[in-house]
């Protein structure tokens, strides 16, 4: 599995580089705080296969990257996923380093 970490995020972000940042984290997380438009439950990924972009890197990240890891590794198996990113440590991470 391929993991970005924070910094590296926070680079592809400010570079407007294209690829498609997912939240997978459930409607009520979502709503305290995101770093994207898109949210697509963990239990809702595998039944969501259209709205994953197959032609760009697409960063899949949770609260702290355990149900990211597991769906990763599902779609991976499952449907031979080769451009998906697991944001190291989530959210929890993610908003450490912003406000460090």
């Amino acid at each position: 599995m391929k993991i970005i970490s924070t910094k590296e995020l926070k680079t592809k972000l400010k570079n407007n580089e294209d690829f498609q940042l997912i939240d997978i984290r459930e409607p009520y997380e979502y709503e305290d705080g995101a770093l994207c438009n898109e949210n697509i439950p963990l239990d809702k990924m595998m039944s969501s296969l259209e709205r994953i972009a197959k032609d760009k890197p697409v960063v899949i990240y949770c609260q702290s990257g355990r149900r990211a890891s597991a769906i990763i590794y599902m779609l991976e198996k499952e449907y031979k996923l080769d451009n998906l990113f697991c944001l190291e440590g989530g959210y929890n991470a993610y908003m450490e380093e912003e406000y460090a």
